[in-house]
């Protein structure tokens, strides 16, 4: 079977750059994780992933991390441990 379908998109350009990052780092090109999403969207006969809109509390954390509000950092990792209880 040849490949000559073509799909086109547009989107920013920091989420193309991330996104394609991320994809490096597993292994896949662009093209492989479009091919391997259609292929999941074939074999599941719709979206392989449940798409919701995000509860009130998941929407304020949302809001308050974008807006820095209550934003907790750390200058280290084990200062998150403790307050993770781990």
């Amino acid at each position: 079977m040849s490949k000559t379908a073509m799909v086109q998109a547009r989107m920013e350009p920091g989420l193309k750059e991330e996104a394609e990052q991320i994809l490096a780092e597993v292994g896949l090109t662009p093209t492989e994780a479009i091919r391997l999403f259609y292929r999941q969207v074939s074999l599941h006969g719709g979206l392989p992933f449940d798409v919701r809109t995000p509860k009130a509390e998941t929407r304020a954390a949302i809001a308050d991390t974008r807006s820095s509000k209550r934003l907790r950092t750390f200058k280290r990792a084990f200062a998150l441990s403790r307050v993770a209880g781990a």
